[in-house]
């Protein structure tokens, strides 16, 4: 079975290059949980609503709001190898008001 792997430099999740192309430099990646919703950043608050809490157990993932790949946060961090998790569809909801609320929140 082929797995697809991004690109990530020294086990850093803020490295990687999707295999779409794009980074945080670009488009950006944003933080998610474990079903690829993007998560609010302050884990103190109630998130907006469309966006998950932050994870009581901290166990995140990486949404590349372009394509829609997800890559789990804990396997770059251990392996500094960056393979698809799963995919999610960024353009249909709720993943796609999630990502519109998530660049809100950041202005």
């Amino acid at each position: 079975m082929y797995t697809e792997m991004a690109e990530v430099i020294d086990h850093d999740v803020t490295t990687i290059t999707c295999i779409c192309g794009n980074t945080v430099g670009k488009e950006g990646l944003i933080q998610a949980d474990s079903h690829g919703v993007p998560v609010h950043f302050a884990e103190d608050t109630l998130p907006p609503d469309g966006l998950a809490a932050w994870p009581e157990d901290e166990d995140l993932y990486t949404l590349c709001p372009s394509c829609g790949r997800v890559y789990r946060d804990n396997v770059i961090e251990e392996t500094g190898t960056a393979p698809v998790a799963f995919q999610v569809d960024v353009t249909t909801d709720p993943i796609a008001t999630a990502i519109r609320v998530h660049w809100e929140q950041k202005a």
